[in-house]
């Protein structure tokens, strides 16, 4: 699963992905500076792991990953092809989800594409150039349906769904506003809309405004222009997270507290990014290896193992389940099971975040 970083140049794009991945992606005060888009595969935060490890003593701890894209700065007429447009709209239909990173922090240092820091302008500039582009494949997909109707009348409801869904795009809206069912986004599906995809607001805000963020104007328009989409907001200091991401243990504990914060910003970025997919983990534990397992929400137990190995779906018997709270609480497998509450789930079971799970298989 991929999550694509974007926003307008200068915004502390390739800054956050470089602290995030610490993949030392390039990064300079000029746009454009990010062409080809670079790829850091980073592993989820998960505390459960660190807990179970401590249990188990295993060989080695696996974590969930995903990955983030750092894709070239957009500017104005980027659907006309502008700056890099046609290489930054095609990169966006690579990717899953969007991290958009807006820039709400004054620096003279630091050029602004526009002139001016101007959080809700920037944040439109991107998402109308997105709906520019899905109005151009809309209307393409239009004309095909219409062209499909002549022969076969079942061809209508189709056509009414585009219909629906280019005039929520003539009125600047994103596809992802438009109510749908889900026979009704199938029939949208193969559009690949760039403003279907979720979407994350990442206020990148300064060391001064990192102590009350959500009071300060500039983040206060993004929340706000956010709240018309259901997206979360995550104000972060970038400057802060990429001198976070070279520390570890103790030293960045005792910087995380210094600056009052339980946790990284771009831990918050990761984990919202995860659950931004419709993603969750079960887990395995035992003393060759402590293991998250990336699944998609509502998965029921027989493709779950087929996480784990084909075989294991295959020859599927049953799911032996125990929930993470549980077995920490009562401090061991055998202790859960002398209190009833290792399950026996079976082919029907949907699989809960943070399950530990054995499956039982025969192949």
């Amino acid at each position: 699963m991929k999550i694509g970083i974007v926003g307008l140049p200068n915004v502390g794009k390739s800054t956050m992905f470089n602290a995030i991945t610490n993949a030392g992606a390039e990064c300079a005060n000029y746009p454009f500076c990010t062409i080809e888009p670079n790829v850091g595969v980073v592993p989820v935060p998960d505390e459960r792991l660190d807990v179970l490890a401590k249990m188990y003593n295993p060989e080695k701890v696996t974590h969930a990953i995903i990955e983030f894209v750092d894709i070239a700065g957009l500017v104005k007429g980027a659907s006309k092809g502008e700056g890099l447009g046609n290489k930054f709209l095609s990169h966006i239909r690579e990717v899953d989800s969007i991290a958009q990173v807006v820039r709400c922090f004054e620096d003279p240092n630091i050029v602004h594409v526009d002139g001016s820091i101007n959080p809700l302008r920037d944040i439109e500039t991107i998402n109308l150039e997105l709906v520019f582009a899905d109005l151009e494949t809309i209307e393409k997909k239009i004309d095909n349906a219409k062209k499909k109707i002549k022969a076969d009348k079942k061809y209508q409801e189709e056509l009414d769904v585009l219909e629906k869904v280019k005039a929520a795009l003539e009125k600047g809206q994103p596809a992802r506003m438009v109510e749908l069912n889900d026979e009704e986004k199938e029939f949208v599906k193969d559009a690949y809309l760039l403003t279907m995809k979720p979407i994350l607001y990442i206020a990148n805000i300064s060391e001064e405004q990192l102590a009350n963020p959500l009071e300060d104007n500039n983040v206060k328009q993004v929340v706000e222009y956010a709240k018309k989409e259901n997206a979360e907001v995550i104000p972060l200091c970038v400057k802060i997270e990429e001198e976070l991401a070279s520390l570890e243990g103790n030293d960045k504990t005792e910087m995380l507290e210094a600056l009052g914060l339980e946790e990284s910003g771009l831990d918050k970025v990761i984990k919202a990014s995860y659950d931004l997919l419709g993603l969750m983990s079960f887990l395995t534990a035992g003393e060759p290896e402590v293991r998250a397992w990336t699944i998609k929400k509502g998965t029921k137990a027989p493709q779950a193992a087929g996480k784990i190995h084909s075989d294991i779906e295959r020859g599927f018997i049953r799911a032996e389940v125990v929930s993470y709270d549980d077995l920490v609480r009562e401090g061991s497998m055998n202790a859960a099971k002398e209190k009833g509450l290792v399950r026996s789930e079976g082919k029907e079971y949907i699989m809960q975040d943070g399950d530990i799970v054995l499956f039982r298989f025969n192949v």
